[in-house]
């Protein structure tokens, strides 16, 4: 036909967003800041809540597995804190100096037509100084972060999706009580306990659906055209089955829930060559909502 190559329909790229992890993912484990966070979390532990060093290991591990953060399982149990002092004990005291900037990621990022955000637990002051120390901190279109996933931090847990903000009051003046501590060690040294009958927690972080949920509609973020990238197994599992297409980072060989697996980061372009063929997709700024947490700042 006359015309039949006059027009070329240009096809869909599958992905018009790149959700990132931060924490070991845009950098390697390797570089001590887990190790060091989770010193400083124990240490926290002991300091500020008071309780005994010599259970931290056996009670640590079961909040971190049934509540997806250590914060997250001791706010479930009872304990009471002020969020920001936990951040600033926690992250505040950091090996951030073994971070060092990142020009091959870098290039990578900024050359990808896409869309890309952060995805993090984290809080937003840790979230920013690790981004500005590998000099990636204008390289995201913004940050989900803790305070995005809490911004009005509750006393009590809720699962009401009103309360969604894009930007968070400050937490109220927590003192530390140990009145009507759930004792979890105990419960799970029981016959037959059921983790349907753990306390909920007010706190939404990763691995939960509901905050990976939370986070694509605070982001405008449609799953089904969005790559998520991880180094965590279970985050990577629960963004699978809330329909995100996911990259396990850290890993060489695929796990369930995971569609790709990288060694490194920086192997995400031979492992995804079609993320820079995709033809960027353009459409007005006022279609997007603003993230709570810019990342145009210094170190």
């Amino acid at each position: 036909m006359e015309f039949e190559n006059r027009y070329m329909q240009v096809e869909r790229p599958k992905y018009d967003c790149l959700l990132f992890d931060l924490d070991d993912t845009l950098y390697p484990y390797s570089s001590g800041l887990a190790t060091a966070c989770g010193n400083n979390i124990k240490d926290y532990m002991v300091e500020k809540l008071g309780i005994d060093r010599s259970k931290i290991a056996e009670l640590g591990n079961l909040l971190y597995k049934n509540y997806g953060t250590t914060m997250a399982g001791l706010r479930a149990i009872g304990y009471e804190f002020d969020y920001d002092d936990y951040h600033s004990f926690v992250h505040g005291r950091l090996p951030y100096e073994n971070l060092k900037p990142d020009p091959v990621l870098r290039s990578l990022l900024l050359s990808l037509p896409i869309r890309k955000v952060i995805f993090t637990n984290a809080d937003k002051v840790h979230a920013v100084k690790a981004l500005s120390r590998l000099g990636l901190e204008d390289c995201f279109e913004g940050i989900i972060c803790f305070e995005t996933l809490n911004p009005i931090y509750k006393s009590a847990a809720s699962d009401d999706e009103d309360d969604i903000q894009f930007t968070g009051s400050k937490s109220s003046s927590m003192t530390t009580s140990k009145n009507e501590i759930f004792d979890i060690v105990k419960y799970f040294s029981q016959a037959n306990a059921s983790t349907s009958a753990l306390p909920k927690t007010p706190i939404v972080c990763k691995p939960s659906e509901h905050a990976i949920e939370k986070a694509l509609k605070i982001g405008n973020i449609n799953p089904q055209r969005t790559l998520f990238f991880e180094d965590s197994i279970r985050n990577i599992q629960a963004g699978k089955r809330v329909g995100l297409d996911t990259v396990l980072v850290g890993n060489s060989q695929r796990t369930k829930g995971a569609d790709y697996a990288l060694e490194s980061i920086h192997n995400i372009r031979e492992a995804l060559p079609e993320l820079w063929t995709a033809r960027a997709v353009t459409s007005d700024a006022s279609n997007y909502n603003k993230l709570a947490v810019e990342t145009s700042v210094t170190a």
